[in-house]
């Protein structure tokens, strides 16, 4: 499956992934996530149901606190 991760083209050896396991599968570890799906915010509770598909554009955000 091909979708585009970050503005980078990345192929998946799997099809219909749930942003739960594409998660995984990159090894995106960071506790606060912001994550947009052809620019629509999913929800924490929607990582395990939302399914990216093929040609979707997904961006991952690390939220970082300062001051």
């Amino acid at each position: 499956m091909n979708i585009t991760l970050n503005n980078r083209s990345e192929v998946l050896d799997q099809n219909n992934i749930t942003i739960s396991q594409l998660l995984e599968i990159k090894n995106y570890t960071f506790k606060m996530l912001v994550i947009k799906v052809n620019g629509e915010l999913v929800k924490k509770d929607q990582y395990k149901s939302f399914i990216v598909k093929e040609g979707d554009d997904v961006n991952v955000l690390h939220l970082i606190s300062g001051g």
